[in-house]
């Protein structure tokens, strides 16, 4: 009981401090660059705002071709831009092409992420969840150039020897929500709060009430982002070492793609709707474009910036009562969430 009171005190002081820290647009031009080059053995770079350099791991292997057709909602962020950010995969949109997405992915060597193809991808000797896949993960949307003989461009294709991945992502979402409230039942809201204004922006369709094994989860910590994409939020529910999560996902991704044939049959998936005569939820903010990525873990640090402030969290009410961390489960377990009536998303926030 006394573990209880303590844990319970501990995310009071935690939902104080995260209130305290609200976004603001001071900051907006804090850019964190990330430098990949298209060569075996250079070394991957990340540069902070205040102009300090981070080695992030060097490069092994390079991508021979682009990756297409790729997954589905690949297909509904911006080309050169970011798609999707995790713990185990960065993936680049390239462009879109008889209504698929064309990607490039970077994936860490101590991985698994088969939505990088065979050939498509770059490889960082590091480990998942660290730098470019923790601390220093780019935001969803964030934008994509190749320096090509000294001059910047959009990325159209492969990159060639020589040549160099730009990845600019800004240190914390361009949004003054901070914090979205889901209510886990057929037609519960989901809330934004923002500094001025708290607002529905969809509806819940279909409710979680289980965990399963989505890969990569066993990356994260429980209650952390394992990946966040234009069509997906995917939140780990077991410690680093374990597999479970649950996944929340747009009615249109649920309805259109083959990878969630079974979000209508099985537990571990939440489905949400936007308003009426609202646009589609895929690829839009504040849920799927600018706005979560992994955060840091093990001894993952951000210099110069608040680590823990840059690593969304995700928290539940089981049964209406107080805010508490997830239940640890990992595997399938089809039942294990329940008793969770609501769902709390804390974004990365401001704090510099």
């Amino acid at each position: 009981m006394g573990s209880m009171a303590r844990s319970g005190g501990r995310v009071k002081i935690l939902l104080l401090l995260l209130l305290f820290l609200l976004p603001s647009n001071a900051y907006a031009d804090s850019i964190i660059e990330i430098r990949i080059p298209c060569k075996a053995g250079e070394h991957v770079s990340a540069i902070l705002p205040s102009g300090e350099v981070i080695k992030c791991g060097q490069v092994l292997t390079v991508p021979t071709k682009l990756n297409y057709p790729a997954y589905t909602a690949s297909k509904w962020a911006e080309p050169s831009t970011v798609c999707a950010s995790a713990v185990n995969a960065i993936h680049i949109l390239v462009d879109v092409i008889n209504g698929h997405g064309r990607i490039i992915s970077i994936i860490p060597s101590i991985t698994f992420a088969p939505a990088a193809g065979t050939v498509s991808y770059f490889a960082i000797e590091n480990y998942a969840g660290t730098f470019i896949f923790g601390a220093l993960a780019p935001l969803t949307g964030s934008k994509v150039t190749i320096l090509h003989d000294g001059h910047e461009h959009p990325i159209t294709d492969t990159p060639q020897e020589g040549d160099t991945l730009i990845i600019r992502t800004a240190t914390a979402p361009d949004t003054d929500v901070y914090m979205i409230d889901i209510e886990n039942r057929p037609g519960g809201r989901v809330i934004a709060h923002s500094s001025d204004s708290v607002k529905v922006i969809a509806r819940v369709l279909r409710p979680v009430s289980g965990v399963g094994r989505f890969g990569g989860t066993e990356f994260q910590n429980r209650g952390r982002i394992r990946a966040s994409h234009s069509g997906v939020i995917d939140v780990s529910t077991a410690r680093r070492g374990s597999i479970g999560g649950l996944q929340i996902i747009p009615v249109k991704h649920a309805l259109t793609s083959h990878e969630m044939a079974n979000a209508w049959k099985l537990t571990q998936w939440m489905i949400i709707a936007p308003l009426p005569d609202a646009p589609d939820l895929e690829g839009h903010a504040p849920l799927y474009k600018d706005s979560l990525l992994p955060g840091a873990q093990l001894n993952d640090k951000l210099p110069g910036l608040n680590t823990y402030t840059r690593r969304p969290l995700i928290l539940c009410r089981r049964n209406g009562g107080d805010w508490e961390y997830l239940p640890e489960v990992s595997g399938k377990v089809d039942d294990a969430l329940k008793s969770i009536t609501h769902l709390r998303v804390y974004l990365p926030v401001w704090d510099n």
